[in-house]
């Protein structure tokens, strides 16, 4: 069976997480900006909460959870694929000719954890040749750490059809999408079951597309934000793939403001049930655009898609794709504490079955909205891991779901 997910919203089976661990406490005031972090966490406390979060799922639903960095360790006994991402990491500090010296000093577990936290000169000079480090500060990385990696909705989506594995607008992260991409293909429990849908093969330097943009409608729509991380070009590459295959139907591309607010699709509107979503209407209202692509004609062997402009704004879309439609909207609490459970990823929540969801406490106007609309609401710690400017969705990459019917 190959790895398939019809709908944002049925009794979750299987999740990909990550735990924050050493990679959050090698930020600092001076390279947090640069790790693409804008303030430094408290890691003993982030553990815990993500602990609390695990656990709602587990008990909550019985979804069987899997961690990245166990997976990551089990690949990376195979020799080629320890030495393909200890080079790659390594090239990021222009410094891949260290990967045999590396390689050759570091256990398998010290480098999974190199590879998540990363590693500084000192930590190696006594194990590594002076003439290898002699130019290089103590305090400098030779592999740089991944903070943001517990952002694991990022790294991929899997839709109607199949696989989209990230590229990542950054580069500074595209490590962790070619991490999680890796897993994929070569461990044991999903290497048969992969359908790539993105990136195209032949390209070397696709467009960027990532998974907290893509969000599944139903299951012959899947709607695509054109945003500040995933570019037009990606869109059509996915929609021609998914529409060519008779996985879906239609593909739509939201156009949103290139603005840090405006990430990701899923800071506009997520799905809670098989007729409720969630919505942060300022978003929804600054929705710029929005194109519809559909099969056009086939031609042999090849499918044409066509793609035209829709009149219609988000919400009567959403209406059209999702029966018996309700929104509820964070404009139902006070407008000064939308704004600020906005800016904490109010409307980013994980529906982890129908009706049923995980949302960060702080947020206690927006979960109080929801539970007047019958809407359960789980609620989980929230003060260090809301530093990430990411919520509880962002957090999960789902890899099952009980199917639509």
């Amino acid at each position: 069976m190959q790895l398939n997910i019809d709908s944002e919203f049925q009794s979750l089976r299987e999740v990909l997480v990550h735990r924050p661990g050493k990679e959050i406490d090698r930020l600092t005031p001076y390279n947090k900006e640069l790790l693409l972090f804008e303030e430094v966490p408290y890691l003993e406390e982030m553990q815990r909460e993500h602990d609390v979060f695990t656990r709602l799922i587990r008990d909550s639903c019985g979804a069987t959870i899997y961690f990245f960095e166990d997976l990551l360790a089990d690949i990376l006994s195979q020799k080629e694929l320890l030495q393909t991402l200890m080079r790659e990491a390594l090239a990021a500090s222009r410094l891949e000719h260290l990967a045999s010296d590396l390689l050759g000093v570091l256990s398998v577990a010290e480098c999974t954890r190199a590879l998540i936290s990363g590693i500084k000169v000192h930590e190696v000079r006594g194990k590594l040749s002076s003439r290898s480090l002699v130019d290089l500060l103590d305090v400098a990385f030779l592999i740089p750490p991944c903070p943001n990696l517990y952002f694991q909705r990022d790294t991929a989506a899997i839709v109607p059809g199949g696989v989209l594995f990230s590229s990542m607008r950054l580069p500074e992260r595209q490590r962790e999408a070619n991490m999680v991409r890796m897993i994929f293909e070569n461990h044991p429990l999903f290497k048969d079951k992969i359908k790539k849908c993105y990136p195209p093969t032949a390209h070397n330097s696709p467009a960027s597309l990532e998974g907290g943009d893509v969000i599944i409608l139903n299951e012959k729509a899947v709607a695509i934000g054109c945003s500040e991380r995933t570019e037009e070009k990606a869109i059509y590459h996915v929609a021609k793939k998914l529409i060519a295959s008779g996985s879906v139907e239609r593909v739509y591309e939201v156009h949103l403001p290139k603005k840090r607010n405006f990430m990701h699709l899923d800071t506009v509107f997520t799905i809670l049930d098989q007729n409720k979503v969630l919505t942060y209407p300022d978003a929804i209202q600054s929705v710029q655009q929005i194109l519809l692509y559909t099969r056009k004609e086939d031609d042999g062997d090849k499918v044409h898609i066509k793609r035209q402009h829709v009149k219609e704004p988000l919400r009567e879309i959403l209406k059209r794709e999702i029966h018996g439609l309700e929104i509820i909207g964070t404009d139902k609490v006070n407008q000064e504490y939308a704004l600020r459970e906005q800016w904490f990823d109010g409307a980013n929540v994980f529906t982890i079955a129908p009706g049923k969801v995980i949302s960060y406490n702080r947020n206690k106007h927006t979960n109080r909205a929801l539970r007047e609309f019958g809407v359960e609401v789980l609620e989980m710690p929230s003060s260090e891991l809301s530093r990430g400017l990411g919520g509880p969705r962002c957090m999960s990459m789902p890899i099952s779901r009980n199917p639509v019917g």
